[in-house]
């Protein structure tokens, strides 16, 4: 376990290193093994294959009819004999009794057991290993057996000078290539090292610091832009949730403050029961307000961590019910609230939260609509989508607002919210209901003119 942990405190570079002459030490004895095998096994396949076609040339020399056999004795006998003994080959003729009749080279010292077959042996002498070929003969008494022989020990010589050179280079082509593996995984995870540094460097005072990786587009990179992609988002958050805390807090501290400056108005003398009443009622507004925020709030909070039931809905009777319900406050103002709805729109959705976003979608469409003015709802399907509009002519919104009308708080006017009793929350929970019906939520605005927001919701299938 001490090891292990001691193991786990080197860095990661020198374990990349170690792990990489590992891999190379290991794959160089195995090619080193091969090469050194094949190599002695190629010259010894040349050894016997000069040693064949020599004892083709002897036979060609050989006169069997003379008893015993002898070698030719002419000029081109003698050459070819000669450039043999200084090759370093030995051959000899043994009659069928095992006695040697002829030969050169050093075949006086041949082991004395004759083999009885054609083929390749080794044997020892004073000057080293050498290699035989036996080739049987014919004789005219009998058989016969010419040997052929070349020493081992230049190819010898050559193998252990290459398993040298091998063993000798070995240790210096590890080092060099540790040298190598340790600079290429230090230029590697280079990046890291400014990753981290970054990240030390990130507290919750300050997240705009981002690694600004600018090298290639490999696992290194794509770990470094997927940290500043989320370090955007986790600013994005913590900017979000920042606002969303100044406004609560503003929003919350406006209506305690007029309570607070009623109830000291109203205790710093002596009131009328009529005033005493006035005063409460304006606490009574207050304390609604108040309710209201903090229940939109709670609505909104448990929209982000709650999973929504979804079951068939009908849209189609859904929007209207709420049309015909609003019709009632459209009518002492003189709106023209029409509605154009395709029948059986049938969506997946929860029904109550659906409900709450076109009841404040239409709220608001009669709230900000003058007396004469018009609403309209349509509904229609269009490639596997519904889409909802609701429209209202009046005042309009000013292009600048139109961005914002989904956030928190957020009001186009200072004090119409606060005129109509609004928390500024609506459009936002009527946003978050949306999204999670994986649907869209858009708006669009002509000053003076008409207001018309869409809903987009996919349709069962």
């Amino acid at each position: 376990m001490a090891n292990w942990l001691r193991l786990e405190k080197i860095s990661l570079r020198v374990r990349l290193t170690g792990w990489y002459i590992i891999l190379l030490g290991c794959t160089l004895a195995a090619f080193s093994s091969y090469l050194y095998l094949q190599l002695k096994y190629s010259l010894q396949s040349q050894v016997d294959r000069n040693l064949n076609i020599t004892a083709s040339e002897i036979l060609n020399t050989l006169i069997l009819d003379n008893e015993p056999p002898v070698l030719k004795k002419n000029n081109s006998s003698q050459k070819i004999a000669s450039n043999l003994k200084q090759a370093g080959y030995a051959v000899r003729l043994i009659t069928s009794t095992g006695k040697i009749v002829d030969g050169f080279g050093e075949y006086q010292e041949f082991p004395a057991p004759v083999p009885g077959q054609k083929g390749y042996s080794n044997f020892i002498y004073d000057s080293g290993i050498w290699r035989v070929y036996n080739q049987p003969i014919i004789l005219s008494k009998g058989r016969g057996l010419l040997q052929v022989a070349q020493s081992l020990e230049p190819l010898k010589e050559a193998s252990e000078h290459l398993l040298t050179l091998m063993l000798l280079s070995y240790p210096l082509i590890l080092f060099l290539a540790g040298l190598g593996g340790l600079f290429l995984a230090d230029r590697a995870l280079r990046p890291i090292d400014n990753i981290i540094r970054t990240a030390q460097a990130i507290n919750p005072d300050d997240i705009t610091r981002r690694i600004g990786y600018a090298g290639s587009f490999d696992e290194v990179g794509r770990l470094a832009m997927t940290l500043d992609r989320m370090l955007d988002r986790l600013s994005a958050a913590f900017e979000h949730e920042r606002r969303f805390t100044a406004d609560a807090s503003h929003e919350l501290r406006t209506p305690l403050a007029v309570i607070k400056g009623r109830i000291g108005v109203t205790l710093s003398q002596n009131r009328t029961p009529e005033e005493y009443q006035a005063t409460l009622q304006a606490l009574e507004y207050e304390v609604d307000r108040l309710i209201r925020l903090a229940n939109g709030l709670l609505f909104l909070t448990r929209l982000e961590q709650e999973t929504i039931q979804f079951q068939q809905i009908d849209l189609s009777e859904l929007l209207s019910i709420l049309v015909e319900q609003f019709q009632m406050m459209a009518e002492p103002r003189n709106i023209l609230l029409t509605d154009n709805i395709e029948p059986e729109l049938m969506i997946a959705g929860n029904a109550d939260y659906l409900t709450n976003v076109f009841l404040n979608l239409l709220d608001n469409a009669i709230k900000y609509t003058p007396d004469g003015g018009k609403v309209t709802v349509k509904a229609q399907p269009q490639a596997e989508q519904v889409y909802i509009r609701v429209s209202n002519s009046g005042k309009g919104i000013a292009p600048e607002n139109l961005p914002h009308l989904f956030k928190r708080f957020y009001r186009v006017e200072a004090d119409r919210s606060r005129h109509t009793g609004g928390t500024g929350l609506g459009l936002a929970i009527a946003y978050e209901i949306v999204r999670l019906h994986k649907g869209t939520i858009t708006v669009e605005s002509e000053v003076n003119q008409t207001t018309t927001f869409t809903v987009s919701l996919p349709l069962k299938v």
